[in-house]
């Protein structure tokens, strides 16, 4: 099954009387929307939709559809495997229109939002009903996204990711048809479980309009801690104790020596040049120095550092923006350069081993890729700085990439913890689910028969 695309500008025609000028054709925006933050080369969409409703979401489908038109659902751009580039053109639908909080639900912890709300805006609407959404995979990213590629982030190893947090969606189908995943009970036997199906679908199988979240309270007591080692791995063995005896931190995140340098220099902060871990607790305060002691401890046992805190709201935002600055800080290691982004994640009991082996490549390699991880669900990245149009830069980033993939599959991991396929890890989908992958493929056709939403991702028809 391959893109037909029979007549893009009739349905361009078409959906200029539908939408007037919400319907862009101008270069810069196209060009805008040609691309998202990975090295992928960017591709211009034909045109450019902004919706204001679910129900136009669902007529602009239905025009696509009537005239064989790629249509690629589009939040903030901010993914990291070219998910959202146009490859085969057509109509970029661009949800920033869609920003609004629906339903706080306080007395049910949960709320409704459309899809192209961000994280950071949902928190600041909800934080003066002690209320928060943990999710926080780094970018202010929208929420439809962060459920269309089942992200997750900093705060993962303690709330668990998007898969755990999307109670409901509302979702437009490739026809146009309207469909409502769940209702808001925590749990259900009633069908298939429509509502994960669609979380990491990706904009394949339909466009996310509206979410329904999982929300928190806000804990009593919160405190980051910095801790620097003298080994790597003695930092990653901290990390496998505190998750084996069952500490309930909120946030245990690694960044290597290369990667602190970089920070460092970015964000003006002045930490050892070690392999590090930033550590969140969340609690009472009780609770909390608790675990901060137990942590501690252990990290002493295997060389850490004694704990830099941060307990005051401002000195928190601080240190954890600088950890989410990283790619703004490598990028600047080497101006001009582009960021390949891995995404490995392996079971706890192999991380260090996995992260070890990965290192030794790269000390044999010509390359600079700083290391950062979610390290406390077995997740890591090294973000290869690389020169697009440098032939045997390109080689050598695929040569490492793929050993890094391979390693981690061979321990029975993944090869993308919270990025997605997109375009980036389609080789890489067949060894990691076999038979599985043709099964995906035949619940595409059935939901998307003409291959129109964000063709040519996740696999190829």
């Amino acid at each position: 099954m391959t893109v037909a695309v029979a007549n893009v500008q009739t349905a361009i025609d078409a959906l200029r009387a539908l939408l007037g000028e919400r319907l862009s054709t101008s270069t810069g925006v196209r060009d805008h929307h040609s691309k998202d933050e990975s090295w992928h080369i960017p591709h211009r969409p034909d045109a450019v939709a902004f919706p204001n409703t679910t129900e136009e979401v669902s007529q602009i489908v239905q025009i696509c559809a009537r005239h064989r038109t790629p249509v690629v659902a589009y939040g903030t751009g901010t993914s990291l495997e070219g998910n959202v580039i146009p490859e085969n053109g057509g109509v970029v639908v661009d949800l920033m229109n869609m920003d609004k909080v629906l339903n706080v639900n306080a007395d049910d912890l949960d709320v409704t939002v459309q899809a192209r709300v961000t994280r950071k805006q949902l928190n600041d609407y909800i934080r003066d009903q002690g209320l928060f959404f943990p999710i926080d995979p780094g970018a202010d990213a929208s929420l439809g996204g962060m459920a269309a590629t089942r992200a997750s982030g900093t705060n993962a190893v303690r709330y668990g990711t998007m898969r755990e947090n999307v109670l409901a969606l509302t979702v437009v189908l490739a026809d146009g048809r309207i469909i409502r995943t769940a209702r808001r009970a925590r749990k259900s036997a009633a069908g298939y479980d429509l509502t994960r199906l669609f979380v990491g679908s990706e904009g394949t199988l339909g466009i996310i309009t509206e979410v329904t979240l999982r929300l928190y309270g806000i804990p009593e007591a919160m405190a980051a801690a910095v801790c620097s080692f003298d080994t790597l791995e003695g930092a990653v063995n901290t990390v496998i104790q505190t998750i084996q005896l069952g500490v309930p931190v909120a946030r245990i995140e690694l960044l290597d020596d290369v990667q602190m340098d970089s920070v460092n220099r970015f964000s003006k902060l002045s930490y050892p040049v070690k392999d590090t871990l930033f550590i969140e607790f969340h609690g009472t305060q009780h609770g909390v120095k608790e675990q901060a002691e137990m942590v501690q401890a252990i990290a002493s046992e295997h060389g850490g550092s004694e704990f830099k805190w941060a307990t005051k709201q401002e000195e928190r935002t601080h240190l954890w923006q600088a950890r989410h600055d990283v790619t703004y800080a490598n990028k600047a290691l080497r101006p001009g350069c582009e960021i390949w982004a891995t995404d490995v994640c392996v079971p706890i009991s192999r991380l260090a081993e996995c992260i070890l082996e990965s290192k030794k490549d790269l000390k044999a390699s010509f390359l600079t890729a700083p290391l950062v991880g979610h390290v406390g669900d077995g997740n890591f990245h090294l973000g290869f700085l690389i020169d697009r149009n440098n032939p045997e830069e390109i080689k050598e980033v695929e040569r490492l990439n793929e050993r890094l993939v391979m390693r981690a599959l061979a321990m029975d991991g993944t090869c993308t913890g919270e990025h997605g396929i997109g375009l980036g890890k389609m080789k890489f989908l067949t060894a990691e689910h076999g038979e599985g992958v043709a099964v995906m493929r035949e619940i595409k056709k059935a939901l998307d028969p003409l291959n129109i939403l964000n063709p040519g991702k996740i696999f190829s028809l």
